[in-house]
């Protein structure tokens, strides 16, 4: 406001100045003509000269007396008609008596409606006015009502008072105001009024309003952006491109012990126990714009090392130039120990599955050990049963029923050792489960073909899905029908006599298929029902004339869910019962394609060869005299064989290279050398090498006959001996050997040829 007086003074001086020169020079050439005038007439007398200078002489001095009155007058004149202040003066007891242009636009009164009216503290925030009052009397120290004394108690006692105040206008509309009162006092500096000076601050006050919006905006980020960075986990710093740190979390201070004035302005490589790494690491980050996961040992004041996982990547400003390095260091402490906890668990994990596997192999040795010792007293007691039923003349009925004992236990014999070989193999998880797509209904061709005629001893009628719908299922056909000839058999054991069994497939749902096996028994109870599948638990049916061990449908259940399935069972007592299984479906299996098929002479004659071709020779390789013995009389009914045997491996091979045998038969437990061994010898001979080697063996495990097939066995047959399946078996090796010297005898001819 001064600032604006004194520039108003300065420039009515300089146009009261400016008036003055033209009037001097106006009063010069009126003198300057009328001196002319008088020079040229002659007349003008010296008194008249003298009454002119007279007269210029008391014009100026009038001039430069009334000179700072024009410029005072021009002065108020410019500052009470402004326009862009209020000026409101007032009488010592506050009644307005000047009111400006600038005061009627800022308030909306005119001066008619102000003057020798109201008061300055009437068109003022009464509150703001209230709050004024109390703020001075507690600077002062004394008592000031609300009111006008509170708007000029400051000026009255001649001390500089600006302040902040709300207008309020004429239509009750309001705005901020700057306001500066000053006393007027008379010459004897008595106060005689007051003026108070106003600006509109609505302009400034919106602007500093948007400013604070701003500023409280921009307080509100930085504390948001410092608060995730004090709340990340990892220690966080910045760095200069010197290395030296610009800022740090409280992770940092806690990681190095250090605050974090002590940690800015020092090098980051200090506080690592291999500062070279750490220096690395950054020149690192500045060529390649980023560094991760690379490992540094922190070290704390106190000495305290942590492993941190170092990560970091250059930052720039908005005109991109570099600024340093932002970085994060990842306490991994806890991580690394689990590595090397794990490391040893590792370890301790490889040794005990390598003790498990040891276990299994000695498991799976004992298995095939029994399954060996088990097999070979069998073989003998069902072999010679079995010569001893089909001897001519035929035994007595007496003599046939106690063969038909005999047979009946050693067949139930063989089946326990299969079933607990069975379960004892599924637990020991050394079961191969082959799975494939597969029609269902042909292994309930099968089953219905074996199984019925044990059903029919009993006058059980038996009902298999017809042929019209096939079903498909992705299993293991071996073990598939090994879970259906369990389930029938003991739907048959376990049923009435004169009893029905149904069997039916169905859509469980759209990627499954049930069988359902429905008997006409006795039916279970609900405690039956729960001890359904515990291993060697008959239900109660321990003392009945029916055989059983109680191991099938526990070997059913595991077989039935390796394959993925679901087995189940649903009971009634006296009604029967529902044994169902579900298997994963499968759609229709192609068919593979066959060149030729070799027809199957099934003449035993021509397949062992007339007299008029001589005998065959049967070399048989075993060291047990009572399996010798079984396949001497089998071998004695051929007339057109004979058999030659060897009661250990090299001899055998001696044989096979003297005698050249049709067939050979050997035994794979053999002192000296295994079955296996001697093979391999027969098979690298070129004399020998084309005999088909049979294996005859105790060693019935799965992975023994699967071995022996890889081997190169021409069959593996298992002990006891089935008689049927073993001169199956022997005329088709006959019939080989005959198909190989045929081709073989052509191949020599057509080499003499040439």
């Amino acid at each position: 406001m001064r600032r604006l007086v004194l520039g108003l003074e300065r420039q009515i001086q300089d146009d009261l100045h400016q008036q003055q020169s033209e009037e001097l020079a106006r009063l010069t050439q009126i003198a300057f003509v009328i001196i002319s005038l008088l020079i040229v007439t002659g007349l003008l007398s010296a008194w008249i000269q003298r009454s002119i200078h007279h007269r210029l002489v008391e014009e100026y001095t009038l001039h430069e007396q009334q000179l700072p009155l024009l410029k005072k007058g021009a002065l108020q004149d410019a500052i009470f008609n402004s326009t862009n202040f209020s000026s409101i003066a007032t009488d010592a007891q506050g009644v307005i008596q000047i009111f400006n242009v600038g005061a009627e636009r800022m308030l909306g009164y005119t001066a008619l409606d102000v003057l020798d009216k109201i008061s300055p503290a009437d068109i003022s925030d009464p509150q703001e006015v209230i709050q004024r009052a109390e703020e001075l009397s507690a600077e002062m120290g004394t008592t000031i009502l609300p009111g006008f004394e509170a708007l000029v108690y400051k000026a009255s006692r001649g001390i500089e008072d600006i302040y902040d105040l709300t207008y309020v206008r004429k239509d009750g509309t309001r705005f901020p105001a700057n306001v500066s009162v000053t006393a007027l006092r008379d010459v004897e500096r008595k106060v005689i009024g007051y003026l108070l000076i106003g600006i509109d601050n609505s302009a400034r006050k919106q602007v500093e309003a948007t400013q604070a919006i701003t500023d409280q905006r921009l307080r509100d980020l930085q504390f948001y952006t410092r608060s995730l960075i004090e709340s990340n986990i990892d220690a966080l710093m910045t760095t200069d491109p010197d290395g030296l740190i610009s800022d740090v979390n409280q992770q940092m201070e806690r990681l190095t012990g250090c605050t974090r004035e002590e940690l800015i302005g020092s090098p980051c490589k200090n506080y690592f126990t291999e500062p070279e790494r750490a220096e690395t690491a950054i020149a690192r980050v500045m060529q390649e714009g980023k560094v991760t996961n690379f490992e540094l040992t922190a070290q704390a004041k106190d000495g305290k090392k942590t492993v941190v996982s170092y990560n970091a990547t250059t930052f720039y400003d908005r005109e991109r130039n570099l600024q340093g390095v932002f970085a994060a260091a990842r306490d991994v402490t806890e991580r690394k120990q689990s590595e090397l906890a794990l490391q040893v668990t590792n370890v301790e994990l490889n040794l005990a599955i390598a003790t498990a596997e040891k276990a299994n192999l000695a498991k799976s040795e004992f298995l095939s050990s029994m399954s060996h010792e088990l097999r070979t007293p069998l073989n003998a007691i069902l072999g010679f049963a079995q010569l001893m039923a089909s001897e001519t003349p035929a035994p007595s009925c007496a003599q046939k029923q106690s063969i038909d004992q005999i047979l009946q236990a050693g067949w139930y014999l063989l089946k326990l050792i299969n079933e607990i070989l069975d379960l004892a193999m599924i637990e020991s998880g050394r079961v191969t489960i082959s799975q494939e797509a597969m029609s269902l209904t042909e292994v309930l061709q099968d089953c219905q073909a074996m199984i019925e005629p044990q059903a029919q001893k009993r006058n059980i009628s038996m009902q298999f899905p017809k042929l019209d719908q096939m079903f498909y299922v992705h299993a293991d056909r071996m073990r598939v029908k090994q879970v259906m000839i369990n389930l029938l058999s003991n739907a048959i054991k376990y049923n009435r006599d004169n009893g029905k069994v149904f069997i039916e497939c169905q859509l469980a749902s759209k990627s499954r298929i049930r069988v359902n096996v429905t008997d006409t028994g006795a039916g279970l109870n609900s405690k039956q029902l729960q001890q359904l599948f515990q291993p060697f638990n008959r239900l109660g049916q321990e003392t009945s004339s029916e055989e059983g061990t109680g191991i099938g449908l526990v070997v059913t259940k595991q077989l039935v869910e390796l394959m993925g399935g679901e087995i189940g069972v649903e009971s009634q007592v006296g009604v029967g019962s529902v044994f169902w299984i579900e298997l994963n479906a499968s759609a229709m299996p192609k068919l593979p394609h066959f060149e030729s098929i070799l027809p199957i002479c099934e003449d035993e004659d021509k397949q062992l060869g007339s007299p008029d071709l001589g005998k065959r020779t049967l070399l048989y390789v075993e060291d047990n005299p009572a399996n010798l013995a079984l396949v001497e009389q089998l071998v004695a009914r051929c007339p057109d064989l004979r058999l030659i045997s060897a009661i250990d491996g090299h001899l055998g091979i001696q044989m096979a290279r003297v005698y050249k045998p049709d067939v050979i038969l050997m035994d794979i437990n053999l002192p000296g050398i295994s079955g296996f061994g001697a093979l391999k010898i027969l098979q690298n001979d070129p004399a020998t090498q084309h005999i088909p080697v049979m294996a005859l063996s105790a060693n019935a495990m799965p992975r023994d006959i699967e071995n022996g097939q890889q081997a190169g066995f021409y069959r593996y047959l298992t002990k006891p001996i089935k008689v049927d399946e073993f001169m199956n078996a022997l005329n088709q090796a006959l019939e080989h050997a005959t198909t190989s010297s045929s081709n073989a005898s052509v191949i020599r001819s057509g080499d003499k040829s040439h």
